[in-house]
């Protein structure tokens, strides 16, 4: 029964991300197309780790999978409080797949952004290793693996959408930053 319950929340998540992600799911060369993917398998790595949440809540391996947690929330909060107010959102701006938020007029390069490039990527990718450190089996592995993958292929695609927009000045930016973890990634 509780197998039954999660895989209906799991089909339900998947209509609300497929909705959300719409305007993605018909370019594949956009980098929503991967983000998608990402989220599915956050979602389905959630509702597999969900019944063992607080499992041994005060090992090491609880610890560090609350501070990526926690470094995610940080990260997810920060980025997108950043983007808007900096990036300055521009209706205007080309590609229907855009979420609002990402239809920025300028680069971000500061907080966060001076940094890493993908504060919001990099959220989701600490969200997935700690939902697995939760319960590190071979099935959550796989799946934090796999939204990994898909956040850094979505990250790529992003990078040549923002250099094709932005030009040199994004290339320029993209030298003196990293992907996803300060200093080292």
């Amino acid at each position: 029964m509780e197998t039954m319950i999660r895989a209906s929340i799991f089909c339900a998540a998947s209509v609300f991300l497929a909705f959300v992600s719409r305007k993605s799911l018909v370019r594949p060369r956009s980098h929503g197309f991967p983000r998608f993917f990402a989220w599915e398998s956050l979602a389905a790595l959630f509702l597999l780790v969900v019944p063992r949440w607080i499992d041994d809540w005060a090992s090491p391996r609880q610890w560090a999978s609350w501070a990526l947690i926690t470094a995610s929330a940080y990260f997810a909060l920060r980025g997108a409080y950043l983007l808007r107010t900096l990036g300055r959102p521009d209706p205007a701006r080309t590609g229907d797949e855009l979420f609002p938020f990402e239809r920025t007029s300028r680069i971000v390069a500061a907080g966060l952004y001076r940094y890493v490039r993908h504060p919001l990527y990099a959220s989701l990718i600490f969200l997935a290793w700690g939902f697995f450190l939760k319960h590190p089996m071979r099935p959550e592995l796989l799946l934090a693996s796999a939204a990994s993958v898909f956040l850094i292929l979505a990250a790529i695609i992003d990078e040549a959408e923002c250099a094709a927009h932005f030009g040199d000045a994004y290339r320029a930016y993209m030298k003196t930053t990293r992907r996803f973890i300060p200093f080292l990634v």
